[in-house]
């Protein structure tokens, strides 16, 4: 069934793309959300007593909300800020949910404080390469930073479990999270750059975007 669901929220993530390169508008939000409350029933069809479970379809929620509200952004630009803000911080919700049901599924384990350290290292490098990749966080660059950190943690975090214990949870988990870190970093210049709101830009965010959640979703089909 999760497998299912997946395929039929691709059809809508196609649907919504189409849309999206058309105009920003309130049925391209509303497509959105569709999409992700695919990747949300996916995970909960899964039907996993694992954990894990729990704190990923928590997170995959605030995901939704994120979604959500930061298309809103487009839709309604003079509240740009407040969107901008929201979409953050509910992301950060999640990438700690989810954080939190790995350590609670599979434990801690020996690569935990260097899966820590390389997030806050990459986090540091994405604001020290703010110039030379022309983008301009301004008053968000603290937001950025903390964000960031927490974003690189899930894949980290994911990355060394999987080497420790191995499984496709783990794997698919991980995958995601890459995916997902990708379309945050094409995502950076759309927000911050400028002349970056290309049709392979917001392609290339969206199926990253959306390849990386429903993998963290499908995990739990595989999660015990």
């Amino acid at each position: 069934m999760s497998l299912v669901l997946m395929i039929l929220g691709m059809i809508v993530l196609v649907w919504y793309v189409a849309e999206k390169l058309r105009s920003y508008s309130v049925k391209a939000v509303l497509l959105k959300s569709g999409v992700s409350m695919m990747f949300l029933a996916v995970a909960v069809a899964a039907r996993s007593a694992a954990p894990l479970a729990a704190f990923v379809i928590l997170g995959l929620a605030f995901g939704l909300l994120g979604d959500i509200w930061l298309d809103l952004k487009y839709v309604f630009p003079e509240q740009d800020r407040i969107f901008t803000y929201a979409g953050f911080t509910v992301f950060g919700i999640g990438h700690v949910l989810y954080i939190t049901g790995l350590l609670t599924q599979y434990g801690t384990g020996r690569f935990l404080p260097a899966s820590f350290a390389l997030a806050a290292v990459a986090a540091g490098l994405v604001l020290v390469l703010e110039k030379p990749m022309k983008l301009k966080y301004g008053e968000m660059k603290t937001v950025v930073l903390v964000y960031g950190f927490l974003l690189f943690s899930t894949m980290f975090v994911s990355g060394g479990l999987f080497l420790l214990h191995g499984g496709s949870a783990l794997r698919c988990f991980f995958i995601g999270s890459v995916l997902f870190a990708l379309s945050d970093l094409v995502l950076s210049g759309t927000y911050f750059g400028e002349g970056r709101e290309r049709p392979v830009d917001i392609i290339s965010n969206y199926v990253f975007y959306y390849g990386g959640q429903f993998l963290i979703a499908y995990s739990l089909v595989f999660a015990a």
